[in-house]
């Protein structure tokens, strides 16, 4: 049986339609739909086509181990589905607007479930229209919104398991956890809580665990079973090439703020310098390891300190700098090699009270303290959520693990691309914060 559309949801879908159109238009203006690791998956997606060769470097250049688990597939797969046809970018940008609209209106759907009322639909669509790293992702290749898509269903399919008691949506869940992984690693760790998940679910259901721990266990048997592939491809038992450096990474923000950004350069240079003096890739990857693992034990305190109040951070990040991307004014060259200060470092560097030059320069400042407002004004909302009890508490405690989760891995980084696939969980929990819930429906 088909659902009719009411006049809300005609009005809803329209708006959340012409704000896509409108971003496609910018983008088609402005041409920069390319991020730093863009490449990456388009030189994935077309190995693959041409030589069946899952591997994330050029394939011009000596093969390298680590572009052969760089990138995971998922992703460059969704690009292939394209590529088999035309080897065109803007035909998968709008395939991404399309998925964009899709989230939002399945986020919609799913707050429904909870009992969001859809009178408040205004404040929901202020919400999402003044987060513009929605639309800016959307009309970017990268795989934020696919993996948006993966984070969404696994919230969905959880709700449908509480509300309606049927198995199959914890299998689903399962799934869409997979599938997620399968996008960006940043989930695979978050294959033991989802055990702990199923647990407690399974448990206030009252139902026999058999069938629950085999489905708890899915996302960590494809964990090691993707692990496995990659043994036999690189000689290294691991999920992504990425962990192996991503301590470094991390630490250099830390040490840019602490000391200075000369100290972080240098540190970052002779770390990735002995890095990749070790020819062995399984020794190479476990050496990035043991280091990653010293450097936190050397700076337990004050880095995680740093890195859990930057990680707070997110959730009134405005994305200056992913703005200032898409229409040009900041390049990836400029923002990498340091040549154009950004607005944590100006701040510091110069007082509030010095700032007249960075925002006589910066003409998009208005627009990002305007996003920044409505980003604390959100924040408030998806605290308040967190006591509503007319909410059950399964459904909050769930979102609290998930949208945290996320928020820890951004860590010192901070972006709001990595934010993305949990931002529309966040805008709708706010609302419902805001508002409450029609009736006690969970």
């Amino acid at each position: 049986m088909k659902t009719r559309l009411d006049k809300k949801d005609k009005i809803f879908i329209g708006t959340i339609v012409l704000v896509h159109v409108v971003f496609f238009f910018l983008a088609c203006k402005f041409t920069r739909i390319y991020m730093g690791d863009s490449f990456e998956y388009i030189y994935e997606a077309l190995n693959i086509k041409q030589y069946n060769f899952f591997y994330s470097g050029n394939p011009a250049m000596p093969i390298e181990t680590e572009y052969m688990t760089q990138r995971q597939p998922l992703y460059p797969l969704f690009l292939l589905s394209v590529y088999m046809f035309t080897v065109n970018n803007w035909i998968v940008i709008v395939l991404q607007n399309l998925l964009s609209i899709f989230n939002i209106i399945y986020a919609r759907k799913v707050f429904t479930r909870i009992g969001y009322d859809k009178k408040y639909d205004w404040l929901l669509l202020l919400l999402i229209i003044c987060y513009p790293s929605q639309f800016i992702n959307a009309n970017t290749i990268c795989p934020d919104i696919l993996l948006q898509t993966f984070t969404l269903f696994y919230f969905g399919t959880f709700v449908q398991w509480l509300q309606t008691r049927e198995m199959k949506y914890g299998l689903w869940m399962s799934l869409a956890l997979v599938a997620g992984l399968m996008v960006k690693p940043v989930l695979y760790p978050f294959v033991v809580p989802h055990i702990i998940i199923v647990i407690v679910v399974a448990r206030y259901l009252k139902v026999k665990m058999q069938r629950p721990l085999l489905i708890a266990l899915i996302p960590l048997c494809a964990v090691l079973g993707y692990n496995e592939v990659n043994l036999e491809r690189t000689g290294q038992f691991h999920f992504s090439s990425n962990q192996a450096f991503n301590a470094g990474y991390y630490f250099f923000p830390y040490i840019s703020t602490h000391y200075s950004a000369d100290s972080a350069k240098k540190f970052w240079f002779d770390e990735r310098a002995k890095y990749l003096a070790i020819e062995d890739y399984p020794e190479r990857y476990q050496y990035g390891n043991r280091r990653g693992l010293q450097l936190l034990r050397q700076n337990f305190v004050p880095y995680m300190l740093f890195h859990l109040r930057n990680s707070l951070r997110i959730f009134i990040e405005p994305g200056k700098a992913e703005i200032d991307i898409f229409t040009g004014k900041l390049t990836y060259g400029k923002l990498y090699s340091k040549k154009q200060e950004g607005f944590y470092f100006a701040l510091k560097k110069n007082g509030i009270m010095g700032m007249g030059p960075y925002i006589s320069e910066n003409k998009s400042l208005f627009f990002v303290f305007i996003i920044f407002l409505v980003c604390l004004w959100r924040l408030t909302g998806f605290f308040r959520f967190f006591f509503r009890h007319d909410v059950h508490w399964l459904i909050r405690s769930f979102v609290f693990a998930l949208v945290m989760y996320f928020a820890v891995a951004t860590g010192t980084i901070s972006n709001t691309r990595y934010f993305l696939p949990v931002s529309l969980i966040v805008i709708g929990s706010a609302v419902i914060g805001f508002t409450g819930i029609k009736n006690e429906t969970a």
